[in-house]
């Protein structure tokens, strides 16, 4: 791969994945209100390697040619985020990152955390075009390696540092709130309240364009 263009990658990449969104809401409920974040954290990734391989075989442009299906799958993704950001604004009263916490929340279901966090960037449609939009500026036509190899590589660079980050956020939320309750609850409020407005906002820009022709 070019030396100079993969580099570059990997700094806009990580500015992006450093950008507050969904995902570090979703990062921080995962340490408030679990023992373990990491399958909340491999479950956002998770999702991101979707889109991965998707934008190898292609599916991601025949997806972004088709308005009306990408308009389908935002749609889904809107109340997804809404479900999510409404049962996590329904708990914000118990969260806490005290010992006692940690034990009673042994028992959680990790594979639904999983399965959560894979939700939260799988289904998110922007997240589909961020791939599709961005990674061809870093791919090289006159590299040694094939198109498809090279935005593999590029696709999985941007797993990684989401990885790094939101294993981050988790912890660094968890050690700086475990002595504080107040501020765990109103973390996760604020992180509920995040789903729940940017739902709102992927659910607007699909419902009010189509509102408009009948009015």
């Amino acid at each position: 791969m070019n030396p100079q263009l993969f580099l570059a990658f990997i700094v806009v990449a990580a500015a992006l994945a450093c950008t507050p969104g969904v995902d570090w809401a979703y990062s921080i409920t995962a340490g408030l209100g679990r023992r373990s974040f990491v399958p909340a954290v491999a479950g956002l990734c998770s999702g991101y390697v979707l889109h991965t391989v998707l934008m190898v075989a292609g599916l991601a442009a025949v997806l972004a040619s088709m308005p009306g299906l990408l308009g389908w799958i935002t749609v889904a993704g809107a109340v997804y985020l809404l479900w999510l950001g409404t049962v996590t604004i329904r708990s914000w009263r118990g969260a806490s990152f005290t010992a006692a916490a940690a034990v009673g929340n042994a028992g959680q279901n990790q594979l639904r955390s999983f399965l959560q966090g894979m939700g939260t960037s799988g289904i998110n449609p922007k997240g589909l075009l961020f791939f599709l939009a961005l990674v061809p500026q870093f791919v090289s036509a006159d590299a040694p390696l094939p198109v498809p190899v090279q935005s593999g590589l590029l696709g999985l660079t941007f797993v990684l540092l989401a990885a790094l980050v939101y294993t981050c956020v988790a912890l660094l939320s968890r050690r700086l709130l475990q002595s504080r309750p107040n501020a765990a609850r109103r973390v996760t409020l604020t992180s509920g309240i995040i789903m729940v407005v940017l739902g709102v906002a992927l659910l607007s820009e699909q419902l009010l364009p189509a509102l408009s022709r009948f009015a």
